[in-house]
């Protein structure tokens, strides 16, 4: 789920040229244009680059495209949709709330459009596609997706203490421990996404799960049929535990994560001297790289050079995943220009753009070459998503699979509550999630 930032509503103002010439001219202002509304979670930096490239790219065709984010877009969509105003087209980052809607009869499928299905599974692979699939038809269009399995760190700083990249989760601990033993905070982490607040500590709970539990009991505990009380569940989430609650291994402690916005979380990396070395975290989360007390974006942070990333470490023996996330496009209602966005949105040449972009977003579309990518963090980011979607060692964020009582909900919450009141809360903490389920 790509979850977002300050402005909570991006706007164009259309142009409107005053017309010239005799009464009968055929001419077309860009007023005259039919608008496609898309609406979507993700704003700041992201929203206005992804407007640009809309702009420069599709600015010539027989349509005009607005984007508007929202950072409370999972509340948002419901209210408009239940009081019948839904946007043209919502970029879900959850498919479950998108699968819900479909079910709901509220959205219009792929086949009903006129997209041919094998062309786009040939083009997106068929695990993406049938995160929208309800009844035999497809709901949902991939126009975005990343990588969460990833771990950042301030590259010279942690080059000049002599620290090495871990490649298990004993290591990992190891490297904690001999942070806190140096006099320094091994990690900051931070869970505040203003409605969504505790998205970012299911991210960790879904890697480690990935990592103990497997992937056939990941899909399991997706659906409901393993529940958060097993032992599976209890063991991720205390191994999390592990990390947040060790003394002197998070900026600030557990009880303030939740009070910590994500986007602001990885910036102390960037002190001098760093205030914390660690920071787990999805692809995307470049774009808010910071160095503290600079305007936003324009501390010219430079991959490869200020910082480095390595893959979320193997937990038990033989049990390996890659977690993403990403959006898929909903339609609610059918016109020639929604289809034709749609179509050209998710064309290589735009999805090419976005990867080129200061979004930075890693694309679906299989035929985005490693080029397009604006660093070679993504290019690899890319290729890693590409490869396990392949093998199929690639899961989907599971909250944002569950239903919206559960993932976006209880569990969101449930994540914020065991970090501030600690692990004696647990227990009652799963137990909660578990009754969220839709019975």
């Amino acid at each position: 789920m790509m979850k977002t930032r300050w402005v909570s509503l991006f706007v164009v103002l259309l142009l409107v040229a005053a017309a010239c010439g005799s009464d009968d001219s055929t001419d077309t202002t860009v007023a005259e244009k039919p608008v496609v509304n898309v609406f979507g979670a993700f704003s700041g930096v992201e929203a206005t680059a992804v407007q640009e490239v809309i702009d420069a790219e599709l600015g010539s065709m027989d349509y005009t495209a607005v984007y508007e984010g929202s950072d409370s877009f999972e509340e948002q969509i419901k209210i408009r949709v239940d009081g019948g105003n839904p946007p043209d087209i919502a970029l879900y980052p959850q498919p479950g709330a998108l699968v819900q809607q479909a079910e709901a009869g509220k959205l219009i499928a792929l086949e009903d459009l006129g997209f041919d299905m094998a062309a786009l599974e040939a083009t997106f692979g068929k695990y993406l596609l049938s995160l929208g699939e309800v009844g035999g038809k497809h709901y949902g269009l991939p126009t975005n997706t990343n990588l969460k399995s990833l771990i950042w760190y301030p590259l010279p700083e942690f080059t000049d203490a002599g620290y090495e990249v871990p490649t298990t989760w004993d290591e990992l601990i190891a490297l904690s421990d001999k942070i806190v033993a140096d006099g320094g905070t091994p990690w900051c982490i931070g869970t505040g996404s203003d409605a969504a607040t505790g998205w970012t500590a299911t991210d960790w709970m879904e890697d480690i799960m990935l990592r103990t539990a497997g992937s056939e009991a990941y899909d399991q505990w997706v659906t409901g049929d393993l529940p958060f009380a097993s032992a599976e569940v209890k063991r991720a989430a205390e191994l999390l535990g592990q990390i947040v609650f060790t003394e002197g291994y998070v900026l600030g402690g557990a009880a303030a994560i939740p009070d910590i916005d994500f986007r602001d979380a990885p910036d102390p990396m960037f002190n001098n001297p760093p205030s914390c070395f660690l920071h787990r975290q999805a692809s995307f989360i470049t774009q808010f790289f910071n160095v503290p007390g600079e305007e936003e974006g324009a501390s010219g942070l430079e991959a490869g050079v200020d910082y480095g990333v390595f893959a979320f470490p193997d937990i038990d023996p033989g049990v390996k995943g890659a977690l993403g996330a990403g959006e898929l496009a909903a339609v609610f209602v059918d016109r020639p220009e929604i289809r034709a966005f749609l179509s050209d949105f998710t064309s290589t040449e735009v999805q090419c753009a976005q990867g080129a972009s200061a979004a930075g977003r890693i694309s679906p579309n299989t035929n985005v070459g490693a080029d397009c990518y604006r660093d070679d963090i993504l290019a690899t980011a890319s290729e890693a998503i590409v490869a396990a979607l392949a093998t199929e060692g690639f899961r989907f964020d599971a909250s944002d699979l569950m239903p919206s009582e559960v993932g976006s909900g209880q569990f969101w919450t449930g994540m914020n509550v065991y970090m501030r009141e600690g692990p004696e809360s647990l227990d009652t903490v799963l137990a909660d999630i578990d009754a969220a389920w839709p019975k």
